[in-house]
């Protein structure tokens, strides 16, 4: 982890940062859960050191299932194949975990697993995002590409991030690391 928060200061900006925390919920940290992350416990802990550095500026984002008459295309195929998570977007399941509850955030709902759409107007056309949450290796990734592209500049902390497993977190990690300088990632 870095030992101080990242900033676009220190990247030659003078923007500050939106912390972006990916989908946090009780369905990908639940242990029970088809979608539970084993690393989710040691990112939280690095969140929970975050988000005081970013009081004012941090987005909260949600996955909710896209409703039965929204899928179009492969999302059929998809709550078809997984099955334990086509509940209402009101589910408690989905619910963010209790450590986040009540931090000063954006809470932002998306039926898709890139949030960059969903947030993109609240942070602007080329904003500074500091990057966390889960699953490193879809939701994280599927959000952080489709902002670097867009032209935002955005820090990875990796320590942060809990993957689906070990490899395949390592596997996205070295994939986002690819983008400098649009893409950096930090433990």
């Amino acid at each position: 982890m870095p030992s101080s928060p990242p900033s676009c200061q220190t990247r030659g900006m003078t923007e500050q940062p939106w912390l972006v925390v990916i989908d946090g919920q009780r369905i990908f940290a639940d242990p029970e859960s088809d979608w539970g992350s084993a690393m989710w416990p040691d990112a939280l802990a690095t969140i929970g050191r975050l988000l005081p550095e970013y009081e004012g500026r941090t987005i909260l984002t949600r996955w909710v299932p896209p409703a039965p008459g929204d899928r179009a295309g492969s999302w059929a195929a998809y709550m078809a194949a997984w099955p334990f998570a086509d509940r209402p977007a009101d589910d408690p399941y989905f619910d963010l975990v209790p450590e986040l509850v009540g931090v000063d955030a954006i809470v932002v709902d998306a039926p898709t697993f890139g949030k960059w759409d969903a947030i993109r107007q609240l942070v602007g056309e080329a904003p500074n995002l500091v990057v966390v949450g889960v699953s490193t290796d879809c939701c994280v990734i599927s959000t952080v590409l489709p902002a670097a592209d867009a032209g935002a500049t955005v820090t990875v902390v990796a320590a942060g991030c809990a993957g689906s497993s070990e490899e395949n977190h390592a596997a996205a990690l070295r994939v986002m690391g690819l983008y400098p300088p649009q893409v950096t990632v930090e433990s």
